[in-house]
């Protein structure tokens, strides 16, 4: 086992859910070599929901958008699933300046990261949001 991997077995989960390739590769790529945090990556509200029941992450990044309902529906289920309504969410938005503090405050998210982000301070955001400390 290398260095990375003992790290990743100690450290916080973090549950991705991003329809697009690449942003999850750019994603999971930076908080497991920067920050050190296990990432399960979903590409869909519908397996990220699965992913969440089976693996119980820290913490859930959720790319949204406005016209997805899907995501909505996401955030309906998980807080209404007893062994996923304490899981904390970011969102990851390209709409992020749309986003209704109601609808934030109504699904509990812990805060929003607009589109786009910077990949190097991502993790430090993420930790800041959640209120974990990263060094």
């Amino acid at each position: 086992m290398n260095v990375l991997e003992e790290v990743n077995i100690i450290g916080k989960t973090i549950l991705l859910i991003d329809d697009e390739l690449h942003v999850r590769e750019i994603v999971k790529f930076c908080l497991q070599d920067l920050a050190g945090w296990n990432v399960v990556t979903a590409d869909s509200p519908l397996e990220g929901l699965q992913n969440a029941v089976h693996h119980s992450p820290d913490a859930i990044l959720l790319d949204i958008s406005i016209r997805d309902l899907a995501s909505f529906e996401f955030m309906n289920k998980l807080r209404n699933h007893p062994e996923t309504q304490a899981i904390p969410v970011v969102l990851l938005s390209a709409k992020a300046r749309w986003l209704d503090s109601q609808i934030l405050r109504q699904y509990q998210v812990a805060g929003v990261i607009p589109k786009p982000f910077n990949p190097v301070t991502l993790p430090a955001q993420v930790a800041q949001l959640l209120g974990w400390e990263f060094t």
